[in-house]
């Protein structure tokens, strides 16, 4: 088995992951490292993309390319990598190889090979942020992945709930998790720069800042109730706080864990 990596600059790292997915559609593996993120796919020799077709699929964004072999148990070594996080004391959410809390609210995610379940600290921030919140009314996850988010929402009462990405992978993958959990969430294709938002009492974006910057932008009346934003290095928060607030959302509360943050907006009227 081969991992082929590509290392590109955090900044064009969602364009560049949109061009990569045209190329592997079954989904990346994802890590990040300061102001670099490492996308990877794995494949018998024959199997994985061209590198002159990942090299023009990573542009000017570019910073490595590399391959190696991996041993043949390398699938339950990163199953080990995914471990279950407790959410202030209410939420367990776990990759379903892993039991299920009879004193928590289980969210069960099947990350695949490119998604996570939760325990990256930029999701981590966004379901305490929305634990602090009324579970009311209709819930977007904009930017939504495995689901995650959206699958927490339902089961902690907001209704109806839409899940959005542009990757097809995700949009995949977040309903085969919603179905595994027995929750109601629609989930569709969104491009961030050019469709517009959903009608939702609360959304959750966790997008990196300059989609972040694009949803504010296109943020128009009725304004949401509440908006968790993650995704953001800690010196971006002020810059993308203020981008909201030009829209009409104030900030309310904010978190950060190790490098990260998020915030919590809130409309005006509210």
């Amino acid at each position: 088995m081969i991992r082929l990596a590509v290392r590109v600059r955090r900044a064009d790292a969602e364009a560049v992951l949109a061009e990569l997915l045209e190329l592997a559609p079954n989904g990346v593996e994802e890590s990040e490292d300061g102001e670099v993120v490492e996308y990877a796919v794995y494949g018998a020799p024959g199997e994985l993309p061209e590198l002159p077709d990942v090299r023009a699929a990573a542009g000017p964004a570019l910073v490595e390319i590399a391959t190696r072999e991996i041993p043949d148990d390398w699938y339950d070594g990163w199953k080990r990598f995914h471990r279950p996080v407790d959410v202030g004391g209410r939420l367990w959410v776990r990759p379903p190889w892993e039991a299920a809390r009879a004193d928590r609210l289980d969210v069960a995610i099947d990350p695949g090979q490119a998604f996570g379940t939760g325990a990256h600290h930029t999701t981590r921030l966004c379901l305490e942020l929305l634990l602090d919140l009324p579970a009311t009314g209709p819930f977007a996850d904009v930017g939504c992945g495995s689901g995650v988010l959206g699958i927490a929402a339902a089961k902690l009462g907001w209704a109806p709930v839409v899940g959005l990405d542009h990757e097809a992978a995700a949009v995949e993958a977040a309903r085969a998790n919603a179905a595994a959990n027995g929750v109601q969430l629609e989930v569709r294709r969104w491009d961030a720069r050019r469709d517009p938002l959903p009608a939702a009492e609360t959304i959750a974006a966790n997008l990196l800042r300059p989609l972040l910057r694009a949803v504010a932008e296109r943020l128009a009346p009725p304004l949401p109730r509440h908006l968790v934003a993650s995704g953001l290095l800690r010196e971006e928060a002020g810059e993308v706080a203020a981008a909201f607030a030009a829209r009409g959302l104030r900030e309310r509360a904010r978190r950060e864990a190790g490098e990260w943050a998020a915030l919590r907006l809130e409309a005006p009227r509210y």
